[in-house]
């Protein structure tokens, strides 16, 4: 199936708790570049992706408008910031409000502290969100899973029943956009946007992405996440 254009709403209004840092963990710096530096590469370079909406903390707007001038001024391809909310879902759904097209396209969902994201996931993920309407990145888990209630284990739980939600995940558009103003109007909260649309869509379907694209959250993924980026830019080196 041939690729389509979409939108993406890029996650970036986080902060740096769990990190323990400071500052928001997408400012942090990988090898001479921030996280959100890194992720926005990835989709600018993709032609399939036609407008880029930054979800960003109220007071590092100014900060992204030089990043974009510094690094991006080549780019011809839209960027939109908006203010993110105080919760994951709420800041999905404020840059849900500015697509383009959000009766007839497609929307990408992507966190910017998952900057190792490969463009062959982004293909796959490209071609399944246009044959069943929603889809999203996922890995099987590699430990076994148990069900536990205050410290005790309840069972065990069968590893091939069980996916490890990843992002981007994507929908069309229309779709994504009436799940979020359900989710508003019964003030329903879920972890992530493919929560969000199971609740009036049981067709999401599951695409396997890979074990790099990890989500930079405590100290220990930095050791990790170095490994990683070397290890991806040796691939792009000829001869190697």
């Amino acid at each position: 199936m041939a690729k389509t254009s979409y939108e993406l709403v890029l996650l970036a209004a986080g902060q740096g708790k769990r990190m323990k840092s400071d500052r928001n963990k997408v400012w942090l710096s990988l090898m001479g570049k921030p996280l959100i530096q890194r992720a926005l590469e990835t989709f600018l370079k993709d032609p399939f992706c036609t407008h880029i909406i930054v979800t960003v903390n109220p007071d590092e707007i100014e900060m992204l408008q030089e990043l974009i001038e510094a690094e991006f001024s080549d780019t011809k391809k839209p960027i939109t910031l908006v203010v993110g909310g105080a919760e994951r879902q709420y800041s999905s759904y404020n840059g849900l409000q500015y697509l383009q097209n959000p009766q007839d396209g497609y929307v990408m969902i992507h966190e910017a502290a998952r900057p190792f994201l490969e463009q062959s996931a982004v293909d796959e993920l490209n071609e399944e969100m246009q044959k069943s309407g929603a889809a999203i990145l996922a890995v099987p888990p590699k430990d076994t899973i148990k069900q536990v209630k205050n410290g005790i284990i309840e069972q065990t739980i069968l590893r091939e029943t069980v996916w490890q939600a990843q992002t981007p995940q994507a929908f069309k558009s229309s779709l994504v956009l009436e799940a979020h103003e359900k989710a508003r109007v019964e003030d329903f909260f879920g972890t992530d946007d493919a929560s969000v649309v199971e609740r009036t869509f049981s067709g999401i379907r599951i695409v396997s992405g890979n074990y790099y694209n990890i989500k930079m959250t405590t100290p220990e993924d930095w050791v990790t996440g170095e490994a990683i980026l070397r290890h991806q830019q040796n691939k792009e080196v000829p001869g190697q």
